[in-house]
């Protein structure tokens, strides 16, 4: 929570007074727990939230989390009676969106989703004479629009070329409709690495993603703030028992590990059903165990995983694995695991296991 605690005074750093954090917290807060980081953030004076989806927004709200909470994606018209009951604020993905929303002929709070390039959610900024109807719809409270930057996270000319452009189209939008006297009292652009690469385009919240749990998407990804994060999160599991194999004796799941010499095999409480990629098989992967590495041997099984600590003569039933995180003078990150495995590290975090215990 400490770490936590930083990365969001380092965020804010970088933003105008007036522009307020809208942390992301879906997927469980990036495989964090959205609960107990909701509380820690609102015990830091953040009031506004964005999720995916209707049940992630519910979640937080039958635990006691206030303020105002944004579903970023789509909500089926059958789930729109607990926008209402839940006080949440539903994003119209487009301009049909929008008339089905008003068709179900109660006030709700939206923000408008603007189309600058992403293409994925979101009204098409050309399409003015859209926006302006969903202004004018009965039955919606308007509380603000945004967008979503899509080539933000490199410094290719051609990549920050868009990004200005899809910033540009935006506000364009948003002046055109400010001197028509429509009224739009919130407005942002910006997620992660909007807020460490382009600062100067900080509307009235910016939506803190990966960075706030500490880590970018890659260790490569550009960064022209060099802003210092602290990683919040550590992974964890205890050894459930240690046996001895002789050499070549095989283990696991198709047999996919034979002991060259005599070998002391750990096997984990933790396996691919509690996120933990099974392309760290069979040594690819490793874990940190007093400090040393124990590679992974044979296949990661959807409970168990295999570690060879035969280097660790002291390793026993009970000790403590770290799979991301600090032993003695040693860490594993999850860029590394996000390397091994050819992903980036909102998955491999944003995937860990609802039954692996958030302490």
């Amino acid at each position: 929570m400490d770490a936590l605690c930083r990365n969001v005074l380092a965020l804010r750093s970088l933003l105008p007074k007036d522009c307020k954090l809208m942390p992301a917290l879906k997927a469980n807060a990036y495989g964090h727990g959205a609960l107990p980081v909701a509380k820690a953030l609102q015990q830091m004076g953040i009031d506004s939230f964005c999720v995916a989806c209707i049940s992630e927004a519910a979640a937080l709200r039958k635990n006691g989390i206030k303020g105002e909470i944004l579903i970023l994606g789509y909500t089926h018209p059958k789930q729109f009676p607990l926008l209402r009951l839940y006080r949440l604020t539903q994003t119209v993905v487009d301009y049909a969106y929008a008339e089905t929303l008003n068709q179900y002929g109660k006030k709700l709070h939206v923000h408008i989703g603007i189309d600058t390039g992403m293409h994925r959610l979101g009204e098409r900024h050309e399409n003015l004479e859209q926006i302006r109807k969903i202004f004018n719809m009965k039955y919606l409270k308007i509380d603000g629009a945004f967008t979503h930057l899509c080539a933000d996270d490199t410094e290719n000319p051609k990549d920050r070329d868009f990004t200005l452009k899809q910033a540009e189209a935006f506000y364009d939008v948003m002046e055109k409709l400010k001197r028509e006297g429509y009224v739009c009292p919130k407005i942002h652009l910006q997620a992660t690495y909007g807020i460490l690469n382009y600062p100067e385009l900080a509307g009235n919240y910016a939506r803190a993603g990966i960075a706030l749990y500490g880590i970018l998407s890659s260790d490569t990804d550009f960064d022209r703030s060099h802003t210092k994060l602290f990683p919040v999160l550590s992974l964890k599991a205890r050894i459930s028992s240690v046996r001895e194999l002789h050499a070549q004796e095989s283990a696991g799941y198709g047999l996919a590990f034979t002991a060259k010499r005599p070998t002391r095999l750990a096997s984990l409480a933790i396996g691919y059903a509690d996120g933990l990629p099974r392309g760290l098989s069979c040594g690819t992967g490793s874990v940190l165990i007093k400090g040393k590495r124990a590679p992974i041997v044979g296949r990661i099984c959807m409970d168990q995983t295999l570690v060879d600590v035969t280097d660790i003569p002291e390793a026993a039933a009970g000790d403590i694995a770290v799979l991301i995180g600090k032993s003695g003078e040693d860490e594993i990150t999850a860029y590394e695991l996000a390397a091994k495995t050819g992903t980036i590290t909102n998955e491999i975090l944003s995937r860990i296991g609802e039954r692996v215990v958030r302490v």
